[in-house]
């Protein structure tokens, strides 16, 4: 991948994260963080629905010709979402009722405004 090609998938990535934050902020989600990293991996947004822990994976595609957002959401994902929920939470003292583990895929065509679905409890 040139140098071109990561800064701007870099750049669709930070757009897609903002649309989603303003998307859920908007419903009402309180926004607690942003790409969370540690060893075992990443959360694009953590959020609070209530007293629900909300980790929110976010798409971005410019089209669906290599799949939606959706197909790219494995068992295997959402197993390392949920650890990755409980230790954020645990490394921050908090104790949420529950986790929930959320998609908000972002399509952002070439013309027009960014087409937002949101996934609310994939597990």
């Amino acid at each position: 991948m040139t140098e071109t090609t990561a800064a701007a998938r870099q750049a669709l990535g930070a757009y897609g994260e903002n649309v989603a934050a303003h998307h859920l902020q908007e419903r009402g989600l309180v926004l607690l963080e942003r790409n969370w990293r540690c060893d075992e991996g990443e959360i694009d947004l953590v959020l609070r629905d209530g007293a629900t822990l909300v980790v929110c994976e976010v798409k971005t595609r410019t089209s669906t010709v290599a799949g939606t957002p959706h197909e790219a959401i494995t068992d295997d994902k959402l197993a390392r979402l949920k650890r990755l929920g409980e230790r954020w939470a645990h490394e921050r003292g908090a104790q949420p009722d529950g986790i929930r583990i959320d998609l908000v895929a972002v399509l952002r065509p070439r013309r027009g405004p960014a087409v937002v679905d949101h996934v609310a409890g994939l597990t």
